[in-house]
């Protein structure tokens, strides 16, 4: 197992350093240069756990080994469970099938709130399987380690509280009602609650903002049923068939540790519940599909043994060639999906091209509003804004939208008026917004474009503008 965990590691390092930021990683790598009790839309730690190589202006690859320990710990856990449920078969299995799910990847290079919570999520999990043991359940120790787990695992992110249902789920089916009358569970559940006070004290200053925003982001629009089933398909894609071996897992493990598959089960169940009101994204459920990763060790080890190897084998070597295909988009830009034609103009649809030339475009709109003398960058979209405040920092942007976010609590509204750096991105161009709904003026003061293995990824453009009216109404640009 070693050597699959060395190569998954370099690999990770690899990728790390050959692409910059994503949206989610700048937003969160903002957090640290904003330290705060909690945030607008997420818990503070993936904020807080940054602010030391903030602080001392690390590199993007050295940032990036936050996640990648993140998952390599991840991966250690789910094998640890895995062996206490089936043997060292098991273990391996587990962890292959966990390497072989192509969107963990994204979340053991790039640090996301989902990061942190896979790491918590197996901690909590094992723990909770030591405390299921009728030897360990008096001692306080395990008791304090898992009051730990859980504030750290609510310091993350919100849907933490699936963990701790099936904590409850789990210890009670294990123990019964009397569970109640030992007084250690209730000094973890204290534990926990203190650590995540600083969480409960911002939002109690600030009209429990953080929660009404995640009640409305998670409620969603329409409900339809074909949202489900999309997002289910994207499931199996995205975290691959090896992993689904985990329901044949469950069965197959001793009864009285079943319980155990609630931790699967709670969470994708609810997500995916919310997903027909078009507001579960892939990544959410990836803690789910961890916990679920020990019991498909366990039935993949007995399907290898019984004659089923030629199609685990099959099904293993169809799911890395997707992990080393996507992991060669990520760094490529997509260069080998881009139609050949598109020799000039970095305007051809390009998820990938989201990874390059951000930082490039960072730096250049720092030296234009210097020599402007122009004191912050604006953009007409909120997901255009976290690599520009990144990587033009300590400028601030502005969005220019109708539309409440954390910019909003980091550099407000541009005033009425004002003056700013306007940066246009091809892949989400926007038309220039002028009077009676934008500036008064703007004047183009330079292209870049992103080039990557000699194809061209996008292109940005940089506007000075004046007069901001107030009133913004962004306009995608139509297509050609």
């Amino acid at each position: 197992m070693r050597w699959l965990l060395a190569l998954v590691c370099l690999l990770h390092v690899a990728l790390g350093a050959s692409s910059g930021l994503s949206v989610d990683e700048a937003h969160y790598a903002l957090y640290a240069t904003h330290l705060a009790l909690s945030y607008f839309d997420h818990p503070p730690l993936v904020g807080w756990l940054q602010w030391p190589l903030v602080a001392l202006d690390a590199p993007t690859a050295v940032l990036r080994l936050i996640p990648e320990l993140l998952w390599l710990g991840t991966a250690l856990l789910v094998h640890r469970i895995a062996v206490r449920l089936h043997g060292e078969s098991a273990g391996f299995w587990a962890v292959l099938a966990l390497a072989l799910a192509p969107l963990l990847h994204v979340l053991g290079v790039g640090l996301l709130p989902d990061s942190l919570l896979m790491f918590f999520t197996a901690a909590l999990m094992l723990q909770t399987l030591a405390l299921m043991d009728a030897n360990t359940v008096q001692r306080p120790g395990p008791w304090l380690l898992l009051g730990l787990l859980l504030g750290l695992a609510g310091l993350s992110k919100y849907t933490a509280i699936f963990a701790a249902l099936a904590v409850a789920a789990c210890l009670l089916g294990a123990h019964g009602v009397r569970l109640l009358r030992n007084p250690w569970p209730w000094v973890a559940v204290g534990v926990a609650l203190l650590l995540v006070l600083p969480v409960l004290v911002w939002n109690a200053q600030n009209q429990w903002i953080s929660f009404t925003y995640q009640a409305q982001h998670g409620a969603g629009s329409t409900w339809q049923f074909v949202h489900v089933l999309r997002f289910l398909l994207l499931q199996v894609l995205v975290f691959g068939p090896l992993l689904l071996w985990g329901a044949s897992g469950v069965r197959r493990t001793a009864r009285a540790l079943r319980t155990l598959g609630l931790w699967f089960a709670i969470p994708f169940v609810v997500l995916a519940t919310l997903a027909g009101g078009g507001s579960s994204l892939p990544h959410w459920t990836a803690p789910a599909w961890v916990a679920l990763a020990p019991f498909a060790g366990v039935a993949l080890a007995q399907v290898v043994q019984r004659r089923g190897r030629i199609w685990v084998g099959l099904l293993v070597a169809v799911q890395a060639l997707l992990c080393a295909g996507f992991m060669g988009l990520m760094a490529s830009g997509g260069v080998p999906l881009l139609p050949a034609a598109q020799m000039q103009a970095g305007d051809a649809p390009n998820p990938f091209a989201d990874l390059h030339g951000w930082q490039q475009a960072g730096q250049r709109a720092r030296v234009l509003a210097q020599e402007h003398q122009l004191t912050s960058v604006a953009v007409q979209n909120w997901t255009l804004a976290s690599r520009l405040g990144w990587y033009a920092r300590p400028l601030p942007v502005h969005v220019l939208e109708d539309r409440y976010d954390q910019f909003d609590w980091w550099a407000g509204d541009l005033p009425q008026g004002g003056n700013t750096l306007l940066v246009d991105w091809s892949q989400m161009s926007y038309d220039v917004p002028l009077a009676p709904h934008g500036f008064a003026s703007c004047t183009l003061l330079d292209t870049q474009d992103v080039v990557r293995l000699g194809r061209p990824l996008s292109r940005f453009w940089f506007y000075a503008c004046q007069g901001w009216s107030g009133d913004p109404q962004p306009r995608l640009k139509t297509a050609p």
